[in-house]
């Protein structure tokens, strides 16, 4: 893992998390931590209405998190109730925070590999409604992310547990003195709570 990333997985330890709140994360350390007791590949689709912001901080988080713990078989994904663009505030944050993101298609909705180490494959970042032929059909956890889309999609085809992990929407900041702040901010939440879940996770060694 690229050393600049250490050093923000480091900060996550200062992000207190709540004790109500490691109840509504642990949900997801439970489906993780059943797919590996019955040696299934662990697919997982952060929902949100745009898939523009929190979507994407939660799936590179829980991926690179999966890497951090060693835990098998996790694919991370993202999806929205619509299709619209990965924010490019986003995209800086990641940056700023230690991945190195590679433009792959410059398009209204650019497409963008996300890579926190040289030995995984990058994280494929595009905007794309949460039932795109890339996100997976059977047998996922997915995530609701803000409570827009989860109080918009009563039924999510395919999914084998429905979770809700609610995040503030960091857009509240776009175009005011405090948004790289905000971004940094609500990335470093994001990533502390993927981490907790991640770190709960239990495997043969």
């Amino acid at each position: 893992m690229y050393p600049k990333l250490l050093q923000t997985v480091e900060l996550f330890k200062n992000q207190p998390i709540r004790e109500e709140r490691k109840a509504v994360l642990m949900n997801l350390t439970e489906f993780v931590q059943r797919r590996i007791q019955q040696g299934k590949p662990i697919s997982i689709n952060f929902i949100c209405t745009h898939n523009s912001r929190r979507s994407h901080f939660s799936q590179i988080w829980a991926q690179i998190a999966s890497a951090y713990f060693d835990i098998p078989g996790v694919i991370s994904y993202s999806g929205g109730t619509e299709a619209t663009a990965v924010y490019s505030k986003v995209i800086e944050t990641l940056q700023e925070q230690g991945c190195k993101v590679i433009k792959i298609s410059d398009t209204e909705n650019p497409t963008y590999a996300i890579r926190y180490d040289e030995d995984h494959h990058p994280i494929i970042g595009f905007s794309k409604k949460y039932d795109h032929p890339f996100n997976p059909v059977h047998g996922f956890a997915a995530v609701m992310t803000c409570s827009q889309a989860d109080g918009g999609c009563p039924f999510i085809p395919g999914a084998e547990q429905r979770i809700a992990i609610p995040f503030e929407d960091p857009k509240v900041s776009d175009g005011t003195e405090s948004q790289t702040e905000t971004y940094h901010e609500t990335s470093l939440l994001i990533g502390a709570e993927m981490f907790y879940i991640f770190s709960q996770i239990k495997t043969e060694k």
